[in-house]
């Protein structure tokens, strides 16, 4: 007797399996493919900017010529000049031959010609010019080698494992100038939240310049090479980048609602696919980032102080409370945790942390707001506590 089952009847069993198996088992979901499906080129990164989280990805660290974005970092050190003193916006900067010799995009800069450091970085943010990239490396370094050894130093230090530069501007077709979505993504976060003031910069759409060489003056027009800042609402920036090697690249920095997003592009095989790849991104994004602000703070009642010249001092919170949620849930039902210490040791300093307000959602921590001495106060000597006993006992 024949015990083997049909062959129909196993078919059917596995169908019967196979739609009853929830779809996360099976793999991918109609979600998942959608998410797949979002972009065309083959690498990208979608980054929040306050807490850096990554929201979408792919083959974020597979490492790539990134053209023109090598100036996210060039920007990066020249402010970091600018803060440390060592630049100022209204420097003179003067274009040397080598400067004055690089191809690609410039802003046609002749040797000898004269800006201030205002705007060689409208040249670089704005039009993209790597004769100002390079007239502004040397000024800042030396050479632009120097420079770009102190680039290299400033990516390692921000834990940009997979880049490596060989210029400042990104027209090198070395194989070793090389950079990831990741780290574009970090580089950009880097620059936008520690000088957002490029921002003002790297959103505008055109603006005249005037050079003044021995020929003369003229008027030269910056304009903008990121096609978002018109199309896509919200859009304040950042880079654009191509070359052959390169094909298409973009750092797109878009805010809505209080949320700062970056999208990071490579390899993109047309200009119209970058721009379109990156407003997908950030369509995605908003549609996912929440958030919430705490701006009704409770007053905070002054703190017991032991053996201090006054026997209480006031506090403050730091700032107000940001939480971003980036996987689609919204914020809702947060509870809040006061954790101070009933009393305190003098002596205190103002802006000393004395506690936090912790945050909780569904039992979970979303994060704090640090509390502080809202004033210095010392610690009681022998002529405080004699004052103060003589004050008791007239009383």
């Amino acid at each position: 007797m024949n015990r083997s089952v049909p062959e129909s009847l196993l078919i059917c069993i596995l169908v019967l399996c196979l739609a009853l198996t929830p779809a996360g088992v099976r793999g991918e979901t109609e979600g998942s493919r959608k998410t797949q499906q979002l972009i065309e080129a083959p690498g990208a990164v979608l980054m929040e900017k306050e807490t850096g989280t990554v929201i979408y990805s792919r083959d974020p660290d597979t490492r790539r010529s990134p053209a023109s974005i090598t100036k996210i970092m060039t920007l990066i050190l020249i402010f970091d000049a600018i803060r440390e003193g060592t630049l100022h916006l209204e420097d003179t900067i003067t274009t040397s031959a080598y400067a004055r010799s690089m191809g690609g995009s410039q802003v046609f800069l002749e040797e000898g010609e004269i800006q201030n450091a205002e705007t060689m970085i409208k040249c670089i943010v704005i039009a993209s010019g790597n004769d100002a990239s390079v007239a502004m490396a040397e000024h800042v370094a030396g050479t632009e080698q120097a420079f770009v050894d102190r680039m290299n130093e400033r990516a390692n230090d921000l834990g940009m494992k997979n880049t490596h530069f060989v210029d400042c501007c990104g027209l090198t077709e070395s194989q070793e100038h090389y950079t990831t979505p990741y780290d574009i993504a970090l580089m950009s976060r880097e620059l936008i939240s520690r000088y957002p003031e490029v921002l003002t910069y790297s959103s505008v759409w055109m603006e005249d310049i005037t050079h003044v060489t021995r020929k003369g003056s003229s008027k030269f027009t910056l304009t903008n090479t990121n096609k978002l800042l018109r199309s896509y609402e919200g859009c304040m920036g950042l880079k654009t980048g191509s070359t052959s090697i390169a094909k298409y690249c973009l750092s797109a920095v878009a805010e809505r609602n209080g949320i700062t997003l970056i999208a990071s592009v490579m390899a993109a095989p047309d200009p119209k696919t970058r721009f379109r790849d990156a407003a997908a991104l950030l369509n995605y994004g908003f549609s996912k980032c929440t958030l919430y602000l705490d701006d009704a703070l409770e007053p905070l009642k002054p703190m017991k102080l032991r053996k201090g010249v006054k026997e209480q001092v006031p506090l403050v919170y730091r700032g107000k409370f940001r939480y971003i949620s980036t996987d689609g849930t919204k914020p809702d039902n947060v509870k809040k945790k006061l954790i101070l210490p009933k009393e305190q040791s003098a002596p205190v300093k103002k802006g000393q942390k004395a506690g936090a307000q912790e945050y909780y959602q569904d039992g979970k921590k979303i994060g704090s707001l640090d509390i502080l001495y809202g004033e210095t106060i010392k610690k009681a000597g022998y002529h405080d506590w004699l004052e103060r006993t003589c004050q008791a006992f007239l009383l």
